[in-house]
């Protein structure tokens, strides 16, 4: 599950996790990471998977490819954490002074979390809880990787196997796109993601349709709607990264409108705010919502992609009662 630092106002992990799972707060995740049996890594993006993929994607070995200077600095921050079992950043900072390096943004960032962050995407460390959403590290250790070439073909299958899982269905070149994305999960083996993919087509249960080729698990069965089966009558707000919108491409063709994420836009270029909330009416999502909360209140402003909402009463009863979940869910 993607994770995304903002709040706007609950984190996007948290917006994901209301839909799916029952009576959840927001914050339940950081509250109870600890016992969940769950870790922070990159997969296709960073978020949080299960021990077991975490598994599949290490040992990464990139440690052995840095430059001396880092490997003498992060030697002696391990052996510091060694000491303390458990470490915040700024004490790690206030030890060493490392300084300041420019970050991906192109801003200042502390040279300690950027040598933190590299060792735990290397394996070296792994986050062992946040406090007030920093995270805090502990050492971390991997079994040995993949005995031979066909047990990390299978590893890497098990990789995708996943992703196809949480986004499927997948038009062909989302499913091509996913796969290369594999990259940041297993860095050491990109150079086996195209073979992987080819075994995926290959494996995966796949249809085309109005000449677009669509790919699900093989063991998946969706369901066939009624004739006449309306869809049920419900509005939900869903996150900027949730699976059902991920997947852009797949989005405009389903709903032939495009949604873009503008938290990292410059105002003057966003169209529909800061941190839009796709907006789903029954089986389409026919516009976005930004919400805020002033003075311990819950406001939010709607756009349509038809300008105005629909004119069913219905749907006025539902946007209302999707506004007291989202308030019982934030706790206000």
């Amino acid at each position: 599950m993607q994770a995304d630092p903002i709040r706007a106002p609950p984190r996007a992990q948290d917006l994901t996790l209301r839909h799916r799972v029952k009576n959840y707060r927001a914050g339940d995740l950081e509250r109870r990471y600890s016992a969940l049996g769950i870790e922070e890594d990159t997969f296709v993006n960073y978020g949080f998977v299960t021990k077991a993929v975490e598994g599949l994607m290490h040992p990464r070995g990139l440690a052995s490819r840095w430059p001396a200077g880092r490997k003498k600095r992060a030697l002696l921050l391990l052996e510091f954490v060694r000491e303390r079992g458990a470490v915040h950043p700024r004490e790690v900072d206030g030890h060493f002074s490392h300084g300041r390096v420019t970050n991906y943004w192109g801003g200042s960032s502390s040279a300690t979390t950027h040598l933190l962050e590299a060792m735990h995407y290397g394996g070296l460390l792994r986050v062992v809880r946040r406090e007030v959403g920093i995270r805090i590290y502990a050492l971390h250790e991997h079994g040995e990787g993949p005995a031979d070439r066909a047990a990390r073909q299978a590893q890497i299958d098990a990789l995708v196997d996943v992703v196809v899982r949480t986004y499927a269905p997948l038009p062909g070149a989302s499913l091509s796109g996913l796969v290369s994305r594999l990259r940041y999960a297993v860095p050491q083996w990109r150079g086996e993601l195209r073979n992987a993919l080819q075994r995926a087509r290959q494996r995966l249960a796949h249809a085309r349709v109005d000449g677009i080729d669509w790919y699900w698990p093989a063991d998946e069965r969706p369901p066939r709607r009624a004739r006449g089966n309306a869809a049920q009558d419900a509005v939900r707000l869903l996150a900027p990264f949730d699976p059902v919108v991920w997947d852009r491409r797949r989005f405009e063709m389903f709903w032939g409108w495009a949604y873009r994420f503008e938290a990292y836009t410059p105002l003057p270029k966003r169209i529909r705010g800061y941190y839009a909330l796709p907006l789903l009416w029954r089986d389409r999502v026919i516009g976005w919502g930004n919400l805020s909360i002033e003075n311990g209140n819950l406001q939010s402003d709607f756009g349509y992609v038809a300008s105005q909402p629909p004119r069913d009463r219905t749907f006025a009863r539902e946007l209302e009662a999707e506004l007291d979940r989202m308030r019982l869910f934030l706790g206000l």
